[in-house]
């Protein structure tokens, strides 16, 4: 890849933001269509916004960068910036080039079709929601909320899973955090660990995901 970019990346809301959940998926996105060429990453702007809000501060001002700098607006995916074709349609307006990395050579055509289609299967999704949720409520299926009874007290319950997950943590916590010092990512650290031998707490693989939790329990 060559040139200048300003990457956008998006979550929809305040608890993956925090997390890294989403992002750091993204980020890695972004690195592999990267890797290789002369370019420039100039800025990334994170935006925690639903794909249903067309008002995106980060976006603006990554779209602006872009426009300053001649640079290329860059995308992990498509429905990162919306599942809406009015949406695409009006950034293409725009004279902002963007490339997504998960289809760089699509046509401005294909964009749209390919916008239609999200938007599309997300009508299909809500209105498959909303008629489930109507059946249950005919058969009398209380929806949500307290359902009656005596409330349960989970208190001991989670501290125990949380002991349990703190212990874990002691063990391989330093041996996670010693890779990620030398520069591995959270996939690549998940991927020397299960190829030593060494299982996660429920006695599976490892992933991204799993590593950031164990990372999160370390102390600074």
């Amino acid at each position: 890849m060559n040139g200048r970019f300003v990457s956008y990346l998006r979550v929809s809301t305040d608890k993956q933001g925090r997390s890294g959940l989403g992002i750091e998926a993204q980020r890695e996105a972004v690195a592999r269509f990267s890797n290789g060429g002369t370019w420039t990453l100039l800025a990334e702007l994170v935006e925690t916004e639903s794909g249903k809000n067309a008002d995106r501060p980060q976006l603006r001002e990554a779209i602006a960068h872009c426009r300053q700098t001649g640079a290329t607006l860059l995308i992990a995916k498509l429905d990162r910036l919306a599942r809406n074709v009015a949406f695409i349609s009006a950034l293409m307006e725009q004279g902002v080039p963007f490339v997504a990395c998960d289809m760089p050579t699509a046509t401005p055509f294909m964009l749209h079709v390919y916008a239609a289609m999200a938007e599309e299967e997300a009508r299909a999704i809500s209105l498959r929601t909303k008629v489930a949720l109507a059946a249950a409520k005919a058969r009398g299926v209380k929806l949500g909320g307290w359902r009656g009874g005596a409330p349960r007290d989970t208190t001991a319950a989670t501290a125990g899973v949380a002991r349990k997950a703190d212990a874990f943590a002691a063990d391989v916590g330093p041996m996670a955090t010693d890779m990620r010092r030398r520069g591995l990512s959270l996939r690549q650290v998940a991927a020397e660990m299960t190829g030593r031998g060494i299982r996660t707490s429920r006695g599976g693989a490892w992933t991204a995901t799993a590593v950031r939790n164990v990372l999160a329990r370390v102390p600074a």
